[in-house]
């Protein structure tokens, strides 16, 4: 095992995917022989943003293995509300926990969390940016579905710019071989530039396009997102957009009889429900495969020692300036920038300026 802390899928190699996998699949095949797996072992989920699937699946996981699970899914009722800091409640809960796993509005709080934990964090998503263990789910479902991942054609629709699942399986695909990307969004929910520097950089196949229809007959997964209220400032826009992309069984006629439709859910119009009874429809078995790989990664990471972080010392005197950034909030913490683009922030990815 190779991952300290999982905060970006972009840090992890294909053969820890690989025996994460294995581990997956043998839960899977004897679920019973793991239910005390983790016993004695405590989990805890502090979740500073509203969450259904990644929660339950997490303390579903964490219970079937035997383990506890304790947290918060309202940090209004936590000392967060009366000012503490998120370093003051990793440092507590990590007293407490044998791993944690966080979700944030914030770019970079998972990341920022991991300088002052003694245990393994797990980011369950910071804000529009990544999501690692979504995209463990969708790898799982990939490898159950067509046998392996790699060799495909891959349509990525919705909100491509706040999509974080998007943001997390890129980036884990592009560690695959022959994987084509087709981009589909509105030009205002275009992919991130740091996404698209990863993908030139990389040597991956892409295209931007804004027609689902005319692009669905070349696809082997179609990834459906949601265009999320949640990140626009502006609620006209949100309502101008929320339904430029609708899936129904009418479209997906011209779609490949073998293509899979994936969504990492909630869904809200854009797949019609007349779709959920296709056969190409995996959205909820993508769930249900998502407790089964976390159960695999949490058996790993909570049997890890305790280990007493280092001093956070920054490495830049570059300053984020990104609003949605954990720094623009959690002053404190040192301004690092990334080791392979020393002009971006390692917390959020976002260019930095001179202070």
């Amino acid at each position: 095992m190779d991952v300290r802390h999982l905060i970006s899928i972009e840090d992890v190699s294909v053969s820890w995917w690989d025996e994460l996998y294995r581990q997956c699949c043998d839960i899977i095949a004897r679920p019973g022989d793991y239910s005390l797996s983790c016993s004695g072992r405590v989990l805890a989920t502090l979740f500073f943003e509203p969450s259904t699937r990644t929660n339950f699946s997490f303390q579903s996981a964490m219970m079937r293995l035997g383990g506890s699970v304790f947290g918060f899914s309202e940090p209004g009722a936590t000392s967060t509300a009366k000012g503490e800091t998120l370093a003051d409640t990793v440092r507590m809960m990590s007293s407490y926990a044998d791993a944690i796993v966080i979700r944030s509005p914030y770019e970079g709080a998972a990341m920022a969390a991991s300088l002052y934990s003694e245990v393994p964090i797990i980011n369950a998503g910071d804000g529009g940016h990544f999501h690692p263990t979504q995209t463990l789910a969708d790898l799982t479902t990939i490898s159950q579905k067509r046998g392996a991942v790699g060799n495909l054609n891959i349509g990525l629709c919705g909100d491509l710019l706040n999509g974080r699942t998007v943001h997390s399986l890129v980036l884990a695909l592009s560690k695959f071989p022959n994987i084509n990307y087709f981009l589909i969004s509105p030009r205002e929910l275009s992919i991130p530039d740091y996404m698209l520097t990863h993908l030139k950089n990389q040597n991956q196949k892409y295209i931007e396009i804004t027609s689902l229809e005319s692009t669905l007959p070349q696809l082997d997964i179609l990834y459906m997102t949601r265009i999320q209220r949640e990140r626009f400032a502006d609620p006209k826009d949100y309502d101008r957009l929320k339904n430029v992309y609708i899936l129904n069984r009418r479209k997906l006629m011209a779609a490949k009889e073998e293509c899979l439709v994936m969504h990492p859910l909630p869904r809200l119009d854009e797949i019609a429900r007349d779709v959920d009874d296709d056969p190409r429809a995996a959205y909820f078995e993508q769930a249900r495969y998502g407790m089964f790989i976390r159960m695999a990664l949490l058996l790993q990471m909570t049997h890890l020692e305790r280990v007493a972080p280092g001093p956070a010392v920054s490495n830049t005197a570059l300053r984020c300036t990104n609003p949605k950034c954990i720094t623009a909030t959690e002053t404190y913490l040192p301004a690092l920038a990334r080791e392979s683009d020393r002009e971006s922030c390692a917390y959020c990815d976002k260019k930095m300026l001179t202070i």
